[in-house]
């Protein structure tokens, strides 16, 4: 379990979920060139990705969208189901507005095409491990539409929140990555992410994305 001087530095951890292998090899070395991305593993269908999920508690999961058969919305959803509250970005050709706004509804921290610059994606995974939502820029109106969507469900209850679980759900809505929140707090990484997984828990959503909206709408942001 990471502890408080592990926050402090160090590149964001990256786990590939993806049922290729020489697109995982070139992501992988286009990463290796970027000293505060590292990838510690890899993994090329969901059971294996969950499995390796949960033994690496990755700071960022960057998953495909189309692999056989279990796929990558009912990957994010066994990931999400498994209590994993790393980030997940996925990443896939398809542009279709029913992939993204289904990817967002199960979990998902942001959305990214394959065919964009390697320089980039560099960039999307940077501001991703740091607590952004990253979404390529001509799916940003599915974007808009799918919160939206979100926001007009019935809100979970923030009153079943302990005064610990406020500061963390206002910190995840400031964009902070657990290690921030961590160092912030003066606590463990490994306390945060219980806290963070209770914080999915009790308010029935699956990405820091929903509860960072949940933040804003409750005026915790």
């Amino acid at each position: 379990m990471n502890t408080e001087d592990n926050n402090k530095s160090g590149p964001a951890s990256i786990l590939l979920i993806d049922d290729h292998p020489l697109l995982r090899k070139g992501v992988k070395q286009l990463i290796e060139l970027d000293s505060e991305l590292l990838v510690t593993g890899e993994a090329s269908d969901a059971e294996e990705g969950v499995e390796k999920a949960i033994q690496l508690e990755p700071d960022l999961i960057l998953l495909d969208l189309n692999m056989p058969r279990i796929n990558g919305i009912e990957t994010l959803k066994l990931l999400r189901d498994a209590g994993i509250t790393s980030r997940v970005v996925v990443f896939t050709v398809s542009d279709n507005e029913e992939d993204v706004i289904a990817a967002l509804k199960a979990g998902a921290d942001g959305y990214l095409l394959k065919d964009m610059e390697p320089e980039e994606l560099l960039t999307n995974l940077n501001q991703a491990a740091n607590g952004k939502m990253v979404i390529s820029e001509r799916l940003s109106t599915v974007l808009a539409q799918a919160l939206q969507s979100n926001r007009k469900r019935t809100g979970p209850d923030i009153n079943s929140l302990s005064p610990r679980e406020k500061q963390i759900i206002k910190l995840i809505a400031g964009g902070l990555p657990n290690k921030l929140i961590a160092r912030k707090l003066n606590i463990t990484e490994g306390t945060v992410k219980v806290h963070v997984k209770h914080l999915f828990k009790k308010l029935h959503l699956r990405s820091r994305v929903e509860v960072a909206v949940l933040a804003v709408q409750e005026g915790l942001g």
